[in-house]
Formats: C-alpha cells, structure tokens, sequence
C-alpha cells in the first residue's frame, strides 16, 4: 500500500498549493476539533483574500482569529461568531464579508457539497433574513427556502487517528464540522494526533473514509478550552 501513502512530513507540504483568493472549509467547532497547525501555517504561508467556511472564527488570538490578525480572511460563511472581538470590529468596520448561516443549514451545505448535491431545500430561517432573495416552495403545507450546497478549493480538518491511506477516527465532540468539512474540499488535508498502519482501524470504526483524503500530517495539539467554566463547591 506505500504507493497510496498519504502523509506528509510539513505543513508547507501539507498545505502546498494554497493561493490567495481560494475557498478554504475548516472543521471545528468553538475550539474544539479545530486543525491548529493547519491554521498556523496558513498564518505563516501569509495567504490573503481568503473565503472561509466554518462553524465560527475562533477567538481574537486562536484558532483562526489568528488569520484575522493580518486580514487574511476576506469572507467569512459561519454561525457563530461571538468570542472574537476582531471579528466583531472587522465587520462592523467594512473590512470583512460575512453570511450567516444556520449551524445545521451549514453543516447540510458542506455534507450536500460533497455527496455532488448542488441545493437543498429547508424550512430552516424561512421567514427571517436568511431567507432574502433565497427560492421559496411550499412542501406537505410547510414552506422552505432554497440553500445551495458548499465546496472548497481547500478542506482543513482535525481528527483522533489516520491510517496511511486517509481513513479517520474522530474522537468525541471533535466529531462536529469535522466530517462534513472532510468531504467537501477539492483538496481535504487532516491533522491528527496518531497515525497507524493500513488495517489497524477496523472497518466498523472509520468515521470518515479515506477516498475523501489526500494528505495526512501529524501534529501536535494544544486543545485550548474556549471558556472554561467550574461548578461551585457545595457548603
């Protein structure tokens, strides 16, 4: 299997071809599965005009708040963006694009740009903004609006374990964007935190298979919490 060898051994290689002005989907939700190194190299690369789509940016100085820090990130298609001041300040200043989407519309544009579906229909934000200058059909005596599907010229995700060829284990809440994302780029990179030899992963536990990947690299995470908040001890 050596010829079907996906690992790389850096992230220039990993995230070789990347070029301003692209369309780059990143799995992660808050900080939790997001890809770190993948991020810091694209901060490093210092790739510009850069269209984004992803749960949320990150806060002000992780995750990809960090591509806001020298406006790599000339559009952002998220949800949720309420733990980044930059975010906050670009926008309202003009200086970033941003499309709200429903968290699940956006997960179901990405799962539907991959499975080669090109729209969809849901009764999710009828009715509201989300639905302006958006197709409207009645279904069963229930309106819904028409979403288009999502791909990327780049896909940059974050799992538990990869064998050689690109089959992935996620491992818990790091599961969220994470395999929508991974099939939805022309090019899908992944980070992991192990990597195995071909069979070890039983075919019964691959989350996401490895026909949807094409480079692999190994890194180092520092799993930053968001907002860590503690119960109080009882009296």
């Amino acid at each position: 299997m050596a010829g079907f060898d996906k690992v790389v051994n850096s992230y220039d290689e990993a995230m070789a071809g990347l070029e301003d002005g692209m369309t780059v989907i990143a799995g992660g939700f808050g900080l939790c599965g997001i890809p770190e190194g993948l991020i810091a190299e694209i901060k490093k690369k210092g790739t510009k005009e850069l269209t984004f789509v992803s749960n949320n940016c990150g806060v002000d100085d992780f995750g990809l708040g960090l591509l806001l820090q020298d406006k790599q990130i000339k559009k952002m298609i998220s949800s949720y963006v309420g733990e980044n001041a930059e975010f906050e300040r670009q926008f309202l200043s003009g200086e970033l694009e941003v499309e709200l989407t429903p968290q699940g519309t956006l997960a179901e544009k990405m799962r539907a740009g991959g499975a080669g579906i090109p729209a969809f229909y849901t009764a999710t934000g009828f009715g509201t903004p989300v639905a302006e200058g958006k197709d409207v059909r009645e279904f069963n005596g229930r309106n819904y609006i028409l979403e288009e599907s999502i791909t990327g010229d780049f896909a940059i995700i974050r799992a538990w374990k990869a064998d050689k060829i690109g089959n992935l284990v996620y491992r818990d809440t790091a599961m969220n964007f994470n395999p929508m994302a991974a099939t939805a780029g022309k090019v899908t990179v992944v980070e992991v935190e192990e990597i195995v030899e071909v069979g070890e992963i039983p075919p019964t536990e691959i989350h996401t298979p490895g026909i949807y990947v094409n480079r692999i690299i190994q890194g180092s995470f520092e799993k930053r919490i968001e907002r860590l908040t503690l119960a109080k001890e009882e009296s």
